[in-house]
């Protein structure tokens, strides 16, 4: 079962998160806490935007975190997935197929028109995954990140 999350699911996802970016070999750079988590979520102005899948048992066993951008190419909006994550004990279980075409019947029923995300390139089980229901790599485009000193540089918090 796929559903929107709750505020009473962010222990989970925080959870969750953490294991991710374990997998990722990345816990170190882990820096959000439960309560940003819940903020970002389900504050006064929610940032982000996440949905839950759960198994038989109501037990939750994966997630999608995601959050809005915008194409001046196309005009709308579409869904930026931050996050997709499937406990290895769930894997192989249609969860993380599910959580994407809840995103994409999501994009469908409000007219946007991508859902996009990034993944890691050494992570050949999420590629394989990904180009399995249909998704394909933007060859030409590379991610680029301002973070820690270099923001804060640009951002005029610490001299050029």
């Amino acid at each position: 079962m796929i559903r929107e999350a709750t505020v009473g699911d962010v222990p989970e996802i925080y959870a969750m998160v953490r294991e991710l970016a374990e997998y990722e070999k990345a816990l170190d750079e882990v820096r959000a806490s439960e309560e940003q988590l819940r903020e970002a979520l389900f504050g006064a102005r929610p940032a982000a935007f996440a949905h839950v899948a759960q198994d038989g048992g109501g037990k939750v066993v994966g997630f999608a975190l995601w959050f809005l951008n915008f194409s001046t190419w196309r005009g709308v909006h579409g869904i930026y997935l931050e996050d997709l994550y499937v406990r290895p004990a769930a894997r192989g279980g249609g969860y993380g197929k599910a959580l994407l075409g809840e995103l994409a019947r999501v994009c469908v029923a409000r007219g946007y028109e991508r859902l996009e995300w990034s993944v890691l390139k050494w992570n050949r089980p999420a590629i394989d995954f990904y180009e399995a229901v249909g998704a394909r790599r933007q060859g030409e485009w590379d991610v680029y990140q301002l973070t820690d000193e270099a923001l804060g540089r640009l951002g005029g918090a610490t001299p050029l």
